[in-house]
C-alpha cells in the first residue's frame, strides 16, 4: 500500500499541483488537499489488493498451531477430503470478498462519514479482541493451567484417533490446534505446546525427553506395519513374494525406533540408514544390472520418515535379488493419498499400518471392531480379507513392529502433573 500511495501521489499532474501553489497552499496543503483526494482511487486500490492477499495468507497461520481456516484447508489436503477443503476455502473467499467490497464502500464515503467510521472502528477494534482473548483467559481460570494441544491433520480427522480419543476419555476440554506433522516433535520440546500426537516407535520420543501417555482403556487399535500391493504386481513377477517376505516379522519395535532415531535425530539417510540394516543382517546384495527394458516396481510412502526407510528398504530388496527395476514416491501424502494412488495404479505398493487399514479405509461397524477386540491376528486377518474382497488388494505378512498412535507430553511436565497415562490426562482436564 505504501507503494501504491506514492505511485498515487506521483501520478497528481504537476499543472494541478502548480495551479494549487499558485493560489497560496502550503506543502502540507498541497498534500492533504490536492495530491491525498486525487491519489485516493490509486492508494484504495493497492490497500484492497494487499487486503484480499492477507486474508489468503493468513490461512497459513494453521500451520503453526495459529487456528484459522487453514485448519479446515490443510486437514482436508491431508485426508484428501473435498468438503474439508472447501469448507476452509469457500469461507475465505468470501471474506477476501466482504473486506474488498467493504473497503470499496468506505472509498465512495465522505470525508465526514469517513471520521465517523474510522471512529467506530477505534472502538470496536478493542471490543473484538477482548471477545476473543476473554474466553481464553476464563478457561484457564477454570483450572485447565493453559494446557495446549496440537494435533496433525491426520490425527485430527481420522475417527480412530481424536474423536475417539475424545469419546473415550472425555477429552473435549483440551484446548488444541492444527500443526504440521513435521513441527509438533519440536513444538512440544520448545514448550509452545503441551500435548501432541505421535507414532510409538518415533526416535524423537526418547530424544527430546517425552513420556508416552499409556493408552489404558485400548481405544487404538493396533498398528502392525505390512505391504499393501496390487495383484497383478505378483502375478507378473512371482519371484517378487518371496523378496518382500524376507522382512517379516523382522523388525521389532525397537529397531524400528533406532531406525527412525537415526533419520530424524542424527539427519542420515533413509537409504544409508536402511542399507546398513540390511547389510547388518546379512540381506543387502549388490543391485543386479537391469536388462533392456526392465519392468519397473513403483514404491509409494506417506510423508514421515519410517515410511522413507520402510521404502528404501524393500527398494534395496528388490534390486538385489530380481531383474526388476525400482522407481521410489516417497513423501506422496496421507493415508487416503497414498491408498488412491494404489487403487489407481499410480503405484504398485507402500507400508500400512493394520490400525490404519481397519479404522481409516475400511470402517466397519461397531459390531465388528467389537468383535475383533483390538487382536493384532484377528485385525491382520480381517484387514486383509476385507481388502481383497473390496479393493482387489493384496497384505503380505506384517514386519513386526506396532507403531501406534499415541499422545505425548513433556516428561518433566507429565511427572509435575501426576499424567502418565490418557485416563489421567481426561481427569486432569475435568477439575
Amino acid at each position: 500500500s505504501s507503494k501504491a500511495k506514492m505511485a498515487g501521489i506521483q501520478g497528481v499532474p504537476p499543472a494541478v499541483v502548480e495551479a494549487a501553489r499558485g493560489l497560496g497552499f502550503t506543502d502540507g496543503q498541497v498534500l492533504r488537499k490536492v495530491e491525498l483526494p486525487l491519489a485516493l482511487p490509486v492508494i484504495m486500490a493497492g490497500i484492497r489488493t494487499a487486503t484480499v492477499i492477507n486474508v489468503g495468507v493468513a490461512t497459513l497461520a494453521a500451520y503453526v498451531a495459529a487456528g484459522g481456516l487453514g485448519e479446515f484447508i490443510f486437514e482436508g489436503i491431508s485426508l484428501n477430503n473435498p468438503v474439508m477443503i472447501l469448507a476452509g476455502a469457500i469461507p475465505s473467499a468470501a471474506l477476501a470478498l466482504a473486506f474488498d467490497a467493504g473497503l470499496g464502500a468506505l472509498e465512495r464515503l465522505s470525508a465526514v462519514r469517513l471520521r465517523r467510521v474510522g471512529l467506530g472502528l477505534l472502538v470496536a477494534l478493542p471490543l473484538l479482541a477482548a471477545g476473543y482473548w476473554l474466553p481464553q483467559v476464563l478457561a484457564q481460570r477454570r483450572g485447565h493451567a493453559g494446557l495446549q494441544a496440537a494435533f496433525s491433520p491426520e490425527f485430527i480427522g481420522r475417527a480412530d484417533c481424536l474423536p475417539g480419543l475424545s469419546r473415550t476419555y472425555g477429552l473435549a476440554d483440551l484446548p488444541h490446534g492444527v500443526l504440521a506433522p513435521a513441527l509438533v516433535y519440536e513444538a512440544l520440546r520448545d514448550g509452545r505446546v503441551d500435548v501432541i500426537d505421535g507414532y510409538s516407535t518415533d526416535g524423537r520420543i526418547r530424544a527430546y525427553g517425552l513420556r508416552v501417555l499409556r493408552d489404558d482403556r485400548h481405544a487404538l487399535p493396533p498398528y502392525y506395519c505390512a505391504p499393501v500391493l496390487r495383484p497383478q504386481l505378483l502375478a507378473a513377477h512371482p519371484e517378487l513374494g518371496p523378496v518382500l517376505d524376507q522382512l517379516s516379522g523382522q523388525l521389532t519395535d525397537s529397531a524400528m525406533t533406532t531406525l527412525n532415531y537415526q533419520v530424524d535425530m542424527l539427519h542420515r539417510e533413509p537409504r544409508a540408514v536402511a542399507q546398513a540394516w540390511l547389510r547388518r543382517h546379512g540381506l543387502l546384495r549388490t543391485p543386479r544390472p537391469l536388462p533392456p527394458g526392465a519392468p519397473v516396481v513403483r514404491l509409494g510412502s506417506k510423508i514421515f520418515a519410517e515410511q522413507y526407510i520402510l521404502v528404501e528398504l524393500y527398494a534395496a530388496l528388490i534390486r538385489g535379488n530380481t531383474d526388476l527395476g525400482v522407481e521410489t514416491k516417497t513423501g506422496l501424502g496421507g493415508t487416503t493419498i497414498c491408498f488412491e494412488a494404489l487403487r489407481g495404479g499410480q503405484i504398485d505398493m507402500y507400508p500400512e499400518y493394520t490400525g490404519t487399514g481397519l479404522q481409516v479405509l475400511l470402517q466397519p461397524s461397531a459390531a465388528v471392531l467389537d468383535s475383533l477386540g483390538g487382536r493384532p491376528a484377528a485385525v491382520f486377518q480381517y484387514v486383509q480379507a476385507e481388502f481383497g474382497r473390496r479393493y482387489g488388494l493384496a497384505w503380505r505378512a506384517p514386519l513386526g513392529f506396532n507403531n501406534a498412535y499415541c499422545l505425548l507430553m513433556r516428561e518433566a511436565q507429565a511427572r509435575q502433573l501426576g499424567i502418565s497415562s490418557i485416563s489421567d490426562l481426561g481427569r486432569y482436564l475435568q477439575r
